[in-house]
């Protein structure tokens, strides 16, 4: 009888352990899954990549990515559609933006893949690819001429200020063509050349900091009395002030593509999906939601205040209307500052995927190599310091170009890839996620139709916006 309970334990263990046993192909493949969780297909040739990046430094890098000159505009935004409508589209917008980063997260999870073209090339093939790597590619060239053209243009006029220098002065330091040029190398490049978009996450840090110290905006609502008086001393200076300081004046109803634009950072999205540390669509979710929640906040409180400081005197570029009431103003100039630096430092984080782009088109078997990752963030540096240099004028095409990229990027190639990746057997075409997207496609479409109308209007009524927004 002792034999057979032994035999019988044997027998049920046996059935257990058979139980609890992969079995080949559905359960080891869940345990490949589990794997793959922290690791990630680069390519083509199938590397690998394990991240380090801490949750907290990938929100400062997706938050740096986000934020951009744009917040200066907001104010002028809410002065033309008033604060409820306002409140209303950005909360609309960043909704959208978290639905969007979502739709790639989605399909990159599905085919195991953390490179915005590989998505491309996944869902249409070599055209699919080249069209995202081109469309990240302008995108993110005209966001850096435009950051580096607002180096070009308020940095003298800061230094100048600070220092009181005669304006009409011929002082090497109040070129803003050798600033550029010196800020470019001594803090753009070293940064770029870093090999991983994660050891950006201190750099990111600090630039956010300089833009909540843009929030000081709201200290200034209870200084100055309504209605506000124009400066009247030094009117020489003044009137120099004016003629540099408005780099983005215009009167033409940018009010929509100004907030349907302001959470770009989806070229950005899957580079920092790629380094976060124990990564999870999950947990990258949460890293893009709490950066634009964060953003949200910074936008809302600077476009209230700076609104309800000059209301219908607002002008488009925020802090050219705090100096109209004194240019000198030591916060304002610290607040110029730190915009000036804010912006400096989203060149770099802006690079990254144009760089990686460029990888991904050209060299997508390649292993990394330093001389390449050099030479290409020392091109495209210098060929974007010859655009603001000797072509400003060529940033309003940047315009068109940025009207017509950031449209696909943000909603149509996410929701066509998210159409094309996910199987019919997992989710119809006629199911509601799919029809969603279909719809957020179509959505971007008239996104993109919008702004380019704005953009031909405001030229052929000769008002040319001369400098960008993110």
């Amino acid at each position: 009888s002792l034999n057979v309970l032994r035999m019988f334990l044997f027998k049920q263990v046996g059935q257990v352990s058979s139980h609890l046993q992969l079995r080949p192909g559905q359960d080891k493949a869940k345990q490949c899954d589990n794997k793959q969780q922290h690791r990630v297909t680069h390519g083509k040739n199938n590397r690998t990549f394990e991240g380090k990046t801490s949750f907290g430094m990938s929100v400062f890098n997706l938050g740096n990515a986000i934020m951009g000159s744009g917040i200066l505009g907001l104010a002028y935004a809410m002065a033309n559609t008033g604060i409820v409508l306002f409140l209303f589209l950005l909360t609309a917008v960043a909704v959208l933006s978290c639905y969007s980063i979502h739709l790639l997260l989605k399909s990159s999870g599905i085919v195991g893949i953390r490179a915005y073209e590989q998505l491309g090339y996944r869902a249409f093939g070599t055209p699919g690819k080249m069209a995202a790597g081109i469309a990240i590619t302008l995108q993110n060239i005209g966001a850096m001429s435009s950051y580096l053209y607002i180096v070009k243009s308020e940095f003298p006029l800061v230094i100048q200020a600070f220092s009181r220098a005669d304006p009409s002065a011929d002082l090497w330091y109040l070129n803003g063509n050798y600033l550029v040029i010196m800020v470019s190398i001594g803090v753009i490049l070293p940064l770029a050349l870093m090999k991983q978009l994660g050891y950006l996450g201190y750099t990111s840090g600090f630039s956010l900091s300089c833009m909540v110290f843009f929030l000081s905006v709201i200290y200034k609502k209870f200084q100055i009395p309504c209605p506000f008086g124009e400066f009247s001393a030094a009117n020489h200076t003044v009137s120099h002030l004016d003629i540099h300081l408005n780099i983005t004046d215009n009167h033409t109803a940018y009010t929509i593509p100004i907030l349907a634009f302001a959470f770009v950072c989806h070229p950005e999205v899957l580079p920092i999906y790629t380094e976060l540390r124990n990564p999870t669509q999950r947990r990258m979710q949460h890293v893009s939601n709490l950066s634009i929640l964060v953003m949200y906040t910074m936008y809302f409180l600077a476009a209230l205040f700076g609104y309800l400081t000059f209301y219908g005197k607002t002008e488009t570029e925020l802090l050219h209307t705090y100096s109209r009431i004194d240019p000198y103003d030591t916060l304002i100039l610290c607040v110029r500052l730190a915009v000036l630096t804010a912006v400096t430092l989203t060149v770099p984080i802006v690079l990254f995927p144009v760089r990686r782009a460029l990888n991904q088109m050209f060299f997508a078997s390649k292993s990394f190599n330093w001389l390449r990752h050099v030479a290409i963030a020392v091109t495209l540096l210098s060929f974007i310091n010859m655009l603001v240099i000797f072509a400003p004028n060529i940033l309003g095409i940047f315009g068109i170009i940025g009207a017509t990229s950031a449209p696909c990027l943000i909603f149509i190639f996410p929701a066509i890839f998210y159409i094309r990746i996910v199987p019919k057997e997992q989710e119809p075409m006629h199911s509601i996620p799919k029809i969603l997207a279909a719809c957020f496609a179509g959505l971007g479409v008239v996104f993109m139709i919008m702004s380019l109308s704005f953009i031909i209007i405001d030229w052929t009524t000769g008002s040319s916006n001369s400098g960008g927004g993110h």
